[in-house]
């Protein structure tokens, strides 16, 4: 029996039509992959399906029926259920209550409450239902949007990247708990660039590129690269590695000890390290073990680090501003795109602004035009799909504005580069040449931090990796003396005990 079909659904955008005479069916019960690469239509048919877009053309059948489904209110009472890419939460809410406003309203708080603490825990989830979202890292705020579907007992539940910022034990619960649901007869459209995952989950997929429908297939009969070759008419590149050359010491922490910034938040406890020219290091670990409160402290967000305890080239850092440390070569991509990354209202032009100053005279005037070439710059470098410079940022797909605000940080030839979720949400072409500019920036001999809770991404991007738990830091471990199952460990806090301060490696 067919739950959903989609029948010549278009929508047309001022720059881009996002979807173009889209056919989907979906079974009851039926896991159901939508791939293609980023700013291929996807997440805009997700939000037809959901109430949140309107489409311009088409038609859609639920359980056989014809319905316009015209706001995610009314696609909730059908039983249709989403999870976004990026976020729908209120910040100064908490999980209990943003939750709460999206189920019927004669439950009392308390019961909802409840009700996440039994769902969290019966699907591995650690939710903690009092925490004010703002204080919630990007993956722990996905187990709250991921909880909160499970909550309406969906007939149709719809995931955006649902495990992008999820470690691989809580994507496998993630995924016993998808096939239990398809078991009991929920259907599920499943968006991912993971083609691991796809693979492993989805019985059936259905393969978008430019906003038309090219093909479907059941990927389990697939490869990854000819799921690729499907999705991006071609493999992605491999990267080319070499052996690092590391050099002098560019940032070293040494004793790095902060009480939690909030009730909420995670403490850090003699944290040290320290990353060389020429080198990449990263940083593994399950989201909410301190990873915030540490880049916090290294971009000048907090200024609560004790005297000497960051230092960059030698000079002390600790407590100097985000914009006196960029002076010093220090860049920093936040792990959030929108609202810290970039202001979703203004355009890519504008957005260079909040990092680079090469078109601001130091009177203060701009340089229009030299912002405008800046961003067609980057644009052309790091093939970002957009309606041209003057397009908003919240217009960009989320790996289009993923690659937009990686390259502007990657284009400022900086000393030493913080990254936080480098490929979050991005397509397996664009995640290669992420990566690809990463590798040829640090054999540029710049210094390189990467933090990531994506483990084949840190082990094909690192020359040593560290383990944060806890607010704690493993030591230090080059990344071909190590495994997954090692660096697994060690994310719950299983590494030899020995004082922090030997974690400089």
């Amino acid at each position: 029996m067919s739950r959903l079909e989609l029948h010549g659904i278009s929508k047309q955008y001022p720059a881009v039509r996002a979807n173009d005479g889209v056919n989907l069916r979906v079974l009851a019960g039926e896991i159901h992959a939508v791939l293609g690469e980023n700013g291929a239509g996807k997440s805009t048919l997700m939000k037809i399906i959901y109430g949140a877009v309107l489409p311009d053309e088409g038609r859609m059948l639920w359980n056989g029926q014809p319905v316009a489904v015209k706001s995610p209110a009314q696609a909730r009472a059908l039983g249709i259920s989403m999870v976004y890419q990026h976020f729908s939460l209120f910040d100064t809410l908490t999980a209990a209550q943003n939750v709460w406003l999206g189920l019927d309203k004669h439950l009392q708080l308390p019961e909802v409450t409840a009700r996440i603490t039994e769902v969290a825990a019966s699907y591995g989830l650690d939710v903690d239902p009092q925490r004010p979202v703002h204080t919630l890292s990007v993956g722990e705020r996905q187990r709250v949007e991921i909880v909160r579907a499970l909550l309406t007992k969906p007939q149709l539940l719809i995931l955006d990247e649902p495990t992008s910022v999820l470690t691989p034990q809580a994507v496998e619960k993630l995924f016993v708990t998808l096939r239990t649901l398809a078991a009991q007869g929920c259907s599920i459209l499943y968006i991912s660039h993971k083609l691991d995952e796809i693979r492993a989950l989805c019985t059936q997929c259905t393969v978008l590129r430019g906003g038309k429908v090219t093909g479907q297939v059941d990927p389990r009969s697939e490869s990854n690269a000819s799921l690729s070759r499907l999705m991006i008419g071609a493999e992605p590149p491999a990267l080319k590695t070499r052996a690092a050359t590391a050099g002098a010491p560019v940032l070293q922490v040494r004793g790095l000890s902060l009480p939690q910034p909030d009730a909420f938040g995670m403490a850090l406890r003699g944290i040290g390290f320290e990353v060389r020219a020429g080198e990449v290091v990263g940083i593994a670990g399950v989201s909410g073990n301190g990873q915030q409160e540490l880049m916090a402290a290294l971009s000048g967000e907090d200024p609560r680090a004790g005297p000497g305890s960051i230092t960059l080239q030698g000079q002390d850092i600790a407590q100097a501003s985000p914009r006196k440390r960029r002076k010093l070569g220090l860049h920093f991509v936040p792990e959030e795109r929108l609202g810290r990354g970039a202001v979703p209202s203004l355009s890519l032009a504008q957005n260079t602004l909040l990092t680079r100053t090469e078109a601001v005279s130091k009177w203060g005037w701009i340089a229009t035009g030299r912002v405008q070439r800046l961003a067609e710059a980057l644009i052309a470098r790091f093939h970002v799909r957009a309606g041209g410079a003057g397009a908003a940022a919240k217009s960009l797909s989320g790996g289009n504005l993923q690659k937009f605000i990686v390259g502007r940080e990657i284009a400022a030839g900086p000393t030493l580069l913080i990254v936080s979720q480098p490929t979050w949400g991005v397509d397996v072409g664009a995640a290669a040449q992420i990566r690809g500019e990463l590798l040829a920036l640090r054999d540029a001999g710049c210094a390189l931090l990467v933090v990531s809770e994506e483990l084949d991404e840190l082990f094909e991007l690192a020359d040593r990796l560290h383990v944060i738990a806890q607010g704690r830091l493993s030591p230090g471990v080059p990344v071909a003396e190590t495994t997954v199952a090692q660096i697994g460990a060690w994310m719950s806090g299983l590494w030899d005990a020995q004082p922090d301060m030997a974690n400089i490696a």
